[in-house]
């Protein structure tokens, strides 16, 4: 699935080339995502120009004067641009025609999404997909000290809670299998018996997971594709443990175990993450 990294790259690429241009047009292939696509999107958006290229959470927000276009990318969603005229792939499913530019949203499971919420329904952050989202990693406001106290009331693992986005947005399946390797933290640890001091190597990974996921093109699966094209996977070339099961540890060469959590893979090594 798409993460923070992936979802940022993205924005940053779109927002380099088409904020301050006008939508020509939309066409929409395949109508039935997560939810549908407004049958009228086309009507609503053509000919305005695109005033931010902004994000939260794993969601980009298109900003018009009139309304904000979110788009999710969904388990394996990816949005590229093409030349004028070219064949359209399998799974490309919407297309944004810019003044300067084209891009193809490809959703080869559909499970992301493209809505419209209008300027009159008020801020897009009170939105129902945006309203309990958790911090951004990268906002001043998330420190140590303010995830050691999110925690107190969290007896659920620790990879379990920073799964759900509701103390820190961004720390996806892989991102957080990372960090608590890096923070010497055992993914099972019940959340709220963290210390101020294990919070504080926590707090670090993440940051450092996160920064050294976005500058290497913030990209977690094998099919990712960028804006322009490139293809992903350039992370995990430099992942430590995940999809590493029984593979040495970089660290002590203990090998790499596998549970599952929550019904998602989690990689971690038993001698360098102790409880």
């Amino acid at each position: 699935m798409p993460e923070l990294p992936e979802v940022e790259t993205t924005r940053r690429g779109l927002d380099s080339v088409i904020t301050g241009h006008q939508l020509n047009e939309i066409r929409i292939h395949h109508h039935q995502f997560r939810w549908p696509i407004p049958e009228n999107l086309n009507q609503i958006l053509q000919g305005h120009v695109l005033q931010a290229c902004e994000r939260r959470g794993k969601y980009l927000l298109l900003a018009f004067e009139h309304g904000v276009l979110i788009i999710h990318l969904g388990m394996s969603g990816s949005i590229r641009r093409v030349a004028p005229g070219e064949f359209l792939l399998k799974h490309d499913h919407v297309e944004f025609v810019f003044d300067n530019a084209e891009f193809r949203l490809n959703d080869p499971r559909r499970f992301g999404a493209v809505l419209w919420h209008p300027a009159e329904n008020g801020d897009i952050l009170n939105h129902q997909l945006l309203a309990r989202l958790g911090i951004e990693p990268f906002d001043p406001q998330f420190t140590a000290t303010y995830l050691h106290k999110a925690l107190q009331d969290k007896k659920s693992a620790i990879k379990t809670v920073l799964l759900n986005g509701e103390i820190v947005v961004g720390v996806g399946n892989i991102y957080a299998s990372e960090s608590l390797f890096r923070a010497r933290i055992n993914p099972q640890t019940t959340a709220q018996t963290l210390s101020l001091a294990r919070c504080k190597r926590l707090h670090q990974a993440i940051m450092d997971t996160l920064a050294a996921a976005l500058e290497s093109g913030g990209s977690t699966l094998k099919d990712y594709t960028g804006t322009n094209g490139e293809v992903g996977a350039y992370f995990a070339i430099h992942a430590a443990v995940y999809d590493k099961e029984n593979v040495p540890c970089k660290s002590c060469g203990t090998p790499i175990r596998k549970i599952i959590q929550g019904q998602r893979a989690t990689y971690f090594c038993p001698k360098c993450q102790r409880y």
